[in-house]
């Protein structure tokens, strides 16, 4: 089985839309994806940004999709002295003090998050992955998931940075903290995962491409930075 999942365009977060240069990026994608086999099935976040990403190419393929509120962005909050902030945005220096960020089982003890509402939030990402894979006959059991037959559908996800790498998180097995804060995938970016079944019943999980952006290059479109922080604390302009 195969899982793609697809990042929002550019977003203009105020209005939850796109930027002139989301749309843009959002062409780009939808004439990737369109000369491309259908998926077998379409999965959307509610938001905004994630629903007009999605749009052309549902259209273009007439396909059915179906709307899952879990898919929206990660909202999971830690307390901070300036009140409820961002679970999956901490500084270097900040996040690397807790051991238990560091493992898959632990990183829902660490101390910056008691009180906040990751653990509710990373649970509904976990129980609604694991609810979509079952209807495709992968039931998750302990670190992995069994099948009895297995299949070879793709399904899509349009959806958000910070949920994709939940989704993975669980999936892999890795912390997500590791992820959020190790890895950035630019908007309309194409990230995808195969299941891996070479014992009988059994289904692990590999990464096949993260964050490709194959439409952009061809489009001579820059990549956007949106959710990346290039800037060094005395130059503004970034790293490239």
């Amino acid at each position: 089985m195969k899982l793609v999942m697809i990042r929002h365009g550019d977003p203009d977060y105020k209005r939850d839309a796109l930027t002139p240069r989301g749309e843009k990026e959002v062409a780009a994608l939808t004439e990737y994806l369109s000369a491309r086999p259908e998926a077998d099935a379409y999965y959307v976040s509610p938001l905004g940004r994630a629903q007009l990403t999605a749009r052309p190419t549902l259209e273009h393929f007439a396909a059915d999709y179906e709307t899952l509120p879990w898919l929206r962005e990660f909202e999971g909050k830690m307390p901070s002295e300036k009140g409820s902030v961002q679970c999956w945005d901490m500084l270097p220096d900040v996040w690397t003090r807790e051991g238990a960020f560091f493992d898959v089982r632990t990183f829902l003890s660490a101390e910056k998050y008691k009180g906040g509402t990751v653990s509710d939030c990373y649970e509904k990402v976990v129980s609604g992955i694991d609810a979509l894979l079952e209807k495709y006959g992968y039931r998750r059991s302990g670190m992995l998931y069994t099948t009895d037959e297995g299949n070879n559908k793709t399904i899509t996800l349009f959806c958000h940075l910070a949920v994709m790498f939940a989704v993975l998180s669980h999936l892999l097995n890795i912390s997500p903290v590791l992820l959020w804060q190790g890895f950035h995938v630019a908007p309309t970016s194409i990230t995808t995962v195969v299941t891996e079944e070479r014992e009988q019943g059994k289904a692990g999980w590999r990464v096949t491409a993260l964050g490709e952006c194959p439409h952009l290059e061809i489009g001579g479109i820059e990549k956007s930075d949106a959710g990346l922080f290039r800037e060094t604390y005395r130059d503004k302009d970034g790293i490239r």
